[in-house]
C-alpha cells in the first residue's frame, strides 16, 4: 500500500496519521481542537530502535561496538525511523497498521509493526520489533507535542497546561544531557528529564476549564519534556536514554520486544 496521509475518525475525535513523515501522528483533533503540535518534525513520531540520545553515537553488543550518526552532537538522538518512510500495512475506519524495516546505520535487520488505534475518547499506540535473524540490542517510544494551549472559541489561547505525575525517582542528569546512573528523588520543573514509573507511566495532562488527557503505559520510563514554550512533551519508553548501553532489552527470534501506550482524554 502507500505511505499517503491517512485520517482515523471516531466519535468527534480525527488522528492524521503520516506514515511518510517517519511513521508519525501528524494530528490528533477532539471537538475539533488540535491536540498535538503543528509542523513536519512534530505531531508524535515512534522513537526506535532507541530512545533519546545514545553517548556519543556508540552503543555494544557484546564485544561489538556499532557507531551511530551523531544527528544530535556529540550524541545520536531518537532512533532512525523518525526520519524515514514507513508502509501502510492496513486500514480500517478507526485503525491503521503500519511497518518499517530496519536498515543501514542501523546494523540489524528486523522490522517494525505500529499499531495506531482510535477510540472516542482514547488513541492507543501500540509497537512491536521483531527479528528472524540475529538478537539485537533495542528500545520502543513515542515522543509527542501537546499543545501547551489550546485554542479558545474566540481564538484565543487559554490557560497553559499543567502536567501531574507521581514518580518513583528521577533519573540524575549530567552535564552532557544523559542520565549519570544516580536516582534522586523529583524535582520541580522545567524538565529534560527521565524519570521512574515502576507501577507503569501514568502522567495527567489538563488544560484548566478545556480537557483532560491520561499518558499510560506499562512501562516504567517516561521522559518529560516542557523547556518549550509552544507545547510539552509526555514520553513512554522501554528505558531510560542510553539505554542501549546501560539497560539493553533484547530483540530475539523468539521474543520481539512490545510496548503500548494510551492517551484517554475527558472534556472539563
Amino acid at each position: 500500500m502507500s505511505n499517503e496521509p491517512i485520517t482515523l475518525t471516531a466519535g468527534d475525535a480525527e488522528a492524521t496519521v503520516l506514515p511518510g513523515n517517519g511513521g508519525r501522528i501528524g494530528g490528533l483533533r477532539v471537538g475539533g481542537t488540535e491536540l498535538l503540535r503543528q509542523g513536519e518534525r512534530y505531531g508524535c513520531f515512534p522513537m526506535v530502535p532507541w530512545c533519546g540520545r545514545i553517548r556519543e553515537g556508540r552503543f555494544s553488543d557484546g564485544a561489538v561496538v556499532h557507531q551511530m550518526p551523531l544527528n544530535s552532537p556529540p550524541h545520536a538522538i531518537h532512533g532512525t525511523a523518525r526520519d524515514a518512510a514507513w508502509r501502510t500495512a492496513r486500514v480500517g475506519g478507526s485503525e491503521a497498521v503500519l511497518t518499517y524495516d530496519l536498515v543501514d546505520p542501523w546494523p540489524y535487520t528486523g522490522r517494525v509493526t505500529q499499531v495506531v488505534a482510535l477510540a472516542e475518547d482514547a488513541l492507543t499506540l501500540t509497537m512491536a520489533v521483531e527479528t528472524y535473524e540475529s538478537s539485537f540490542p533495542a528500545q520502543v517510544g513515542w515522543h509527542p507535542w501537546f499543545n501547551r494551549t489550546l485554542d479558545g472559541a474566540d481564538g484565543a489561547d487559554g490557560p497553559g497546561v499543567e502536567i501531574a505525575f507521581d514518580p518513583a525517582w528521577q533519573e540524575e542528569r549530567g552535564d552532557d544531557h544523559l542520565p549519570t546512573g544516580n536516582r534522586v528523588d523529583p524535582k520541580p520543573g522545567p524538565w529534560d528529564d527521565c524519570f521512574g514509573m515502576p507501577d507503569g507511566v501514568d502522567v495527567t495532562l489538563t488544560w484548566p476549564g478545556r480537557l483532560e488527557l491520561k499518558v499510560t503505559s506499562r512501562e516504567q520510563w517516561a521522559v518529560v519534556y516542557d523547556e518549550q514554550e509552544a507545547a510539552v512533551c509526555v514520553e513512554p519508553q522501554t528505558g531510560p536514554p542510553n539505554g542501549l548501553n546501560t539497560l539493553p532489552r533484547l530483540v530475539t527470534p523468539l521474543e520481539p520486544l512490545e510496548a503500548t501506550t494510551t492517551w484517554s482524554w475527558r472534556r472539563l
